[in-house]
């Protein structure tokens, strides 16, 4: 048995998941009846690193150490498109918009994030900034920006499309971001930092640091927890690195 590095839900539905493994295989599971595995997707040599559905699930993106990043049918299980920059890829994502459901982002080892236009196979776009890997690409403000966070302990915000960065966030206490999600309102940015503490940013204008909201008390140092928020943004979660789940109240 080996580990799973990333899990994703199909959009819109609870009843199926999709998982990386490090066994090279993407397996989508059966939530609501059995429980059960119903299709494994072979196409990478290495471990996988991240995985992305399509909005309407009808495809997904997989993103693997062998530096390959496959672009899938998710109902026939073949792979559509191959994307490689010969780096190792950490993070994929499709732009949010319907219009723009072609356009892959993945932020890379080498400290660009490359945009791929799916349909011509060619880049588009690279934003080169960070001083790091890049571990996260999260779109905030309507799809019109978005965040990523790199081993460089930083933050940056990129209007999308414009290899420029807006805002540049770091300070001298700051600590490595492996994981941020949106709050489902849209207003905030959830990051697990490795100082064992989540931080939230706003997305408006100032992309400032809520001091007011720090969720702690879990120990996640070395370890790459993911952080998230319940549908109706009332919780945050997070795992910790004894395998624990933590529930935080977002108001209190």
């Amino acid at each position: 048995m080996k580990g799973v590095s990333a899990i994703r839900f199909f959009p819109k539905h609870g009843h199926l998941i999709l998982s990386a493994g490090m066994d090279t295989k993407v397996k989508i599971w059966d939530v609501y009846n059995s429980g059960k595995c119903m299709r494994t997707y072979m196409g990478h040599t290495k471990a996988v690193r991240d995985i992305w559905f399509s909005n309407d699930g009808s495809k997904f993106l997989t993103a693997g150490y062998d530096k390959h990043i496959k672009y899938w049918d998710t109902e026939t299980g073949q792979v559509i498109q191959t994307f490689s920059t010969g780096k190792i890829p950490y993070v994929v994502r499709l732009n949010p918009d319907e219009d723009k459901q072609n356009v892959l982002l993945a932020g890379m080892s080498d400290k660009k994030i490359v945009q791929w236009d799916i349909n011509s196979g060619q880049i588009t776009q690279e934003y080169d900034q960070h001083l790091g890997a890049v571990n996260t690409i999260t779109f905030v403000d309507n799809n019109r920006r978005f965040v990523t966070s790199s081993d460089d302990k930083s933050l940056r915000v990129w209007e999308y499309g414009i290899p420029v960065v807006i805002k540049y966030i770091s300070e001298p206490h700051m600590h490595s971001m492996p994981s941020i999600s949106p709050h489902p309102n849209g207003n905030w940015i959830a990051a697990q930092s490795l100082d064992n503490q989540i931080l939230i940013y706003s997305t408006q204008e100032r992309f400032q640091l809520n001091k007011k909201k720090r969720f702690a008390g879990h120990i996640v140092a070395a370890y790459a927890c993911q952080v998230n928020f319940s549908p109706d943004g009332r919780f945050v979660l997070s795992g910790d690195g004894k395998g624990r789940c933590w529930f935080w109240d977002w108001k209190s």
